[in-house]
């Protein structure tokens, strides 16, 4: 019999081919398929390995566990989003796209990871020294025990370690470091697998916390091989937009705490601040006008007040115009047709409809579908919403109003932030919703009339 041919294998998913192919067609990744040496399956039977008497394995009643504690790293945003704190030999990995402001805020760690008496290593394989003493001297984040190096060898990284010995090791990014063990450059997966693992080795052998920034992609994915996240113990994901400084770390992956906490920061002219109360930062402070209504939204466990703002005007279009920026544009559809059937706004067809969120959150729940019902009524009826109104519910197709996900918990924040007037799933119907804001405005502006006179 002849020889059979030598053959490609994928090295994520083992899918073997004859030819080889850019793309692997099992698992989708490109630059994984490479020839394989000889036979993929098993060829020869392995030896056992004796088992000394320390290393059998052992009932799970009988396991003894320990409490890795975490230390605070100084920025209690970050600290929040990682359960408690960093664990020694935890391997963390924060993502986000370019210029959101990864580096910063770990620069911001490490200077304050420093300033507490533990010594800090920062490799930077993007930048060079310079640069990033250049932007530590402009954030503040000088400190005698933070150590920079620029490397993009792994060998020569792990030197760095040997010979600093530091309580926490930075790397950024793990896509620009490469491994004389491995071929191809920088960034491949096969790169990114090798240079991971060992930093991963190295953190566990060492007790030594690893904090590694990753690349996205085009689609917001993490660059490199799927096993990177399964690796690291934290995966953290860094969020926000170019236009407006509000950023946001949500964890994606916690094997040490919860994976629903979110941290709040907004981007200054000096660094990297943290928001620990952003209540403020989606509400308006003007004059009470119409189309506006306060919801509250929930990011991870917290919390926050949004203002939803809402323009109606007349159009003698074929075509109405339906204009929303952040929220989404089915769902502001779904509400006008539903306060034109069941809530009695008939002429909403016949007007161009604006909807937006203040401070540029997005909000991507169906628990503030009641908020901008409200505030579309408002203008529709040009009654301007009393301040301290605050609604959240799901509206469905039947004109219902369903409850929502923490709905307690919306209701404390609200009543906390100085909100009287709730209305939620107790309203029952959109239109008894819509009819008891719009009486409240009327109620209000009554008062003011009174007042005035």
């Amino acid at each position: 019999m002849a020889k059979p041919a030598s053959a490609y294998r994928c090295t994520e998913c083992g899918w073997s081919t004859v030819k080889w192919v850019g793309r692997c067609a099992e698992c989708q990744q490109w630059g994984t398929v490479v020839e394989a040496g000889g036979q993929t399956g098993i060829t020869r039977a392995l030896k056992p390995v004796a088992i000394g008497a320390s290393q059998v394995a052992r009932s799970i009643t009988e396991v003894t566990t320990e409490e890795r504690g975490h230390w605070a790293s100084g920025v209690g945003e970050f600290d929040r989003v990682l359960g408690g704190g960093i664990v020694p030999g935890a391997a963390i990995l924060l993502s986000g796209e370019p210029g959101v402001g990864k580096s910063t805020l770990l620069l911001d760690v490490a200077a304050r990871v420093a300033a507490s008496g533990r010594r800090v290593l920062y490799v930077s394989a993007e930048e060079s020294v310079a640069q990033v003493r250049l932007r530590a001297g402009r954030t503040g984040a000088l400190q005698p025990e933070l150590f920079l190096a620029a490397e993009t060898d792994l060998a020569t990284v792990i030197g760095q370690v040997d010979a600093v010995q530091p309580e926490l090791l930075i790397v950024d990014s793990v896509q620009t470091v490469s491994s004389s063990m491995n071929d191809g450059i920088a960034g491949q997966p096969g790169q990114v697998r090798e240079v991971a693992s060992t930093l991963i080795r190295l953190a566990k052998e060492r007790e030594l916390p690893v904090l590694l920034v990753g690349h996205v992609t085009k689609d917001g994915t993490i660059a490199g091989p799927r096993l990177l996240e399964h690796l690291v113990d934290v995966v953290c994901q860094f969020e926000g937009d170019r236009q407006t400084a509000l950023r946001f770390v949500r964890a994606l992956k916690n094997r040490f705490g919860p994976t629903d906490e979110v941290g709040c920061f907004e981007m200054t002219g000096d660094g990297i601040a943290e928001v620990p109360d952003p209540s403020g930062l989606f509400l308006s402070r003007g004059a009470a006008v119409s189309g506006t209504c306060v919801t509250v939204a929930l990011e991870g466990r917290r919390a926050l007040p949004v203002e939803v703002q809402a323009l109606v005007v007349a159009t003698k279009a074929p075509q109405p115009r339906r204009v929303v920026n952040g929220v989404d544009p089915s769902r502001v559809a779904m509400i006008l047709a539903v306060l034109e059937r069941r809530a009695g706004l008939r002429q909403i067809g016949e007007h161009d409809v604006y909807v937006s969120t203040v401070g540029g959150v997005r909000l991507v729940e169906p628990g503030a579908d009641l908020a901008i019902a409200i505030a579309i009524a408002s203008a529709m009826r040009d009654r301007a919403v009393p301040h301290d109104l605050a609604a959240f519910g799901e509206i469905s197709l039947a004109g219902e109003v369903r409850p929502v996900s923490s709905a307690k918990q919306r209701g404390s924040e609200a009543r906390r932030l100085g909100y009287s007037t709730i209305l939620d799933v107790e309203a029952g119907s959109v239109q008894a919703a819509v009819g008891r804001a719009l009486a409240a405005a009327t109620s209000e502006r009554e008062r003011e009339l009174d007042a005035a006179f």
